[in-house]
């Protein structure tokens, strides 16, 4: 079953259908858990999905089942490269490469980190380095647009399994989760540069993953964490001294700057300068987006962006729900029911005027 499963999110993955991927990828790991190839395979369809902690997540598991599974290392270093934590890829990459040194993706994605690393930290890279070419950066898919709809909507907000606050000090942030009797055993933490995932494994339990991208950037050597008998502490080292308005990292978050101490004798020009002129991205993607939902839209454009909203907004029960009825009917039915679709194969509905007609292999 497990074997049919791989399979089957396999041909779903070449259809370029990643979250389906990894909806099939998921069933086939609840019948095998212990087989890191399969969340090695879920982290690359998570990265076509643009689901990047996610990936980071499963890489780690794929790694602590098979530490020699060269692929779990790479597929870590792209998400990361994504993240923008580039430190954490390159450490992941660098095992990887020696692992499988025919692989000449680890070498450019390393040279592509050292870039970024040096950019961060203001020290010029070694220009001799050959610069990856465009065909190695991996690149994310959007699911495409679905359907009429033949079912009402309903949504449900799921409530988080355990509840989770934080508080911060000048060089650390303290995170608690609410999370009583549970044993040390079945906590598992990883720390990213700027990413934080949290699993609890209890048996007989759903499993509870906590996978923020962080405020800010911390010291993963620095961090730890304590498992107690109401809670799980969490301490995080901070790399700057900023103040987090925020545990989670978002655009819309102002951050405060960290106060240098001047060095006596030493006085930079504020102007002139011959630095470039740097672009705020970050700004003109938000801009790009407004635009984008200002556009006023009619006929299936519309009609397809108000699916991809609710598609966007939903639980995921409904999620599987609409991905399991529009794949089973062939994309003639969309089901936000899972209870419904869940325990049957959604048949094809056509259209007035019209037969559904079964192909041939």
């Amino acid at each position: 079953m497990a074997s049919d499963l791989e399979k089957r999110a396999k041909e779903a993955f070449i259809d370029d259908h990643f979250e389906l991927a990894v909806d099939l990828y998921t069933q086939a790991i609840a019948l095998n858990p212990q087989n890191a190839e399969l969340y090695s395979d879920r982290a690359q369809a998570n990265i076509k999905s643009n689901n990047l902690t996610e990936a980071v997540s499963d890489a780690n598991k794929a790694i602590e089942l098979d530490s020699s599974l060269s692929k779990a290392y790479l597929r870590k270093g792209i998400a990361c490269i994504n993240l923008e934590e580039y430190q954490t890829a390159k450490a992941a990459l660098e095992i990887g490469a020696s692992l499988a040194p025919e692989e000449t993706r680890f070498v450019k994605l390393i040279k592509d980190c050292d870039e970024k690393i040096a950019e961060e930290t203001g020290v010029l890279p070694d220009l001799s380095l050959e610069k990856p070419s465009t065909e190695d950066v991996i690149s994310t898919k959007n699911v495409e647009p679905l359907s009429d709809p033949s079912n009402q909507l309903t949504v449900a907000f799921v409530k988080p399994k355990y509840r989770h606050e934080f508080y911060q000090k000048p060089d650390e942030v303290v995170v608690t989760i609410f999370a009583k009797g549970i044993p040390a055993k079945d906590v598992h933490i990883d720390f990213g540069e700027q990413i934080l995932s949290v699993s609890i494994d209890v048996a007989g339990e759903d499993t509870y993953h906590f996978q923020p991208r962080l405020f800010g950037k911390i010291i993963p050597k620095k961090c730890r964490y304590e498992v107690l008998s109401t809670k799980v502490e969490i301490r995080l080292a901070k790399a700057d001294p900023l103040h987090w308005t925020s545990l989670e990292f978002s655009k819309d978050n102002s951050v405060v700057p960290r106060v240098s101490a001047p060095v006596i004798g030493e006085q930079r020009p504020s102007y002139p300068s011959s630095k470039p002129k740097r672009v705020d991205w970050d700004k003109l993607e938000a801009e790009v987006k407004k635009e984008e939902k200002e556009e006023k839209l009619d006929g299936d454009a519309a009609l397809n962006k108000f699916f991809q909203d609710i598609y966007k907004d939903a639980d995921e029960d409904t999620r599987r729900a609409m991905r399991k009825s529009f794949v089973e009917s062939n994309g003639t039915v969309l089901s936000t029911n899972w209870k419904e679709v869940g325990n049957k194969k959604v048949e094809g509905s056509a259209p007035d005027g019209m037969e559904m007609k079964k192909w041939e292999y």
